[in-house]
């Protein structure tokens, strides 16, 4: 309201409410995304690929409980996203999986900025921290320098 009050509908975590659905719209990216990673990966590759796709699912489980725990319907996966870039190689998958990261990082950094609640900032600290691990590791086999990032999430300047 314009006298400084919350208007009684309205959520004192609606704000952050929203920046956990594009969390979770950015998890349920990375888990598709990873698919498209494995496939284009050699057999012995696909341990590291798989490991990434089960952080993610767990951490959709999690942010779907939250959500509906706070009376939030969820944010639903597409059956389908579109590309950044064709991926037809290794190199191309690892790239990918770097773009699902930072697409990650942007949305925790995000959840971060819009945080009320201790839990969340925890949450979103531990889910950050993650992504820019996983992160590197696909850098240096994608042929990236630095692998690593000053402030993950945040745009390049």
């Amino acid at each position: 309201m314009a006298d400084g009050t919350r208007s009684p509908s309205a959520s004192p975590t609606a704000a952050e409410d929203a920046a956990l659905q594009e969390a979770l719209a950015a998890a349920h990216v990375a888990i598709w995304g990873y698919g498209v990673v494995g496939a284009a990966l050699p057999p012995e590759s696909r341990d590291l690929v798989v490991a990434c796709e089960l952080a993610y699912l767990d951490l959709r489980d999690e942010l779907l409980a939250l959500l509906s725990g706070r009376q939030v319907e969820p944010v639903d996966d597409e059956p389908g996203y579109t590309l950044p870039f064709p991926v037809l190689s290794a190199v191309d998958a690892a790239a990918l999986a770097v773009t699902l990261e930072e697409g990650s990082s942007a949305a925790w950094t995000w959840v971060l900025d819009q945080a009320t609640e201790r839990s969340t900032r925890e949450l979103g600290v531990a889910a950050l921290g993650a992504a820019e691990l996983r992160a590197v590791g696909w850098r240096v086999r994608a042929g990236r320098t630095p692998p690593t990032t000053a402030f993950p999430g945040l745009p390049e300047a």
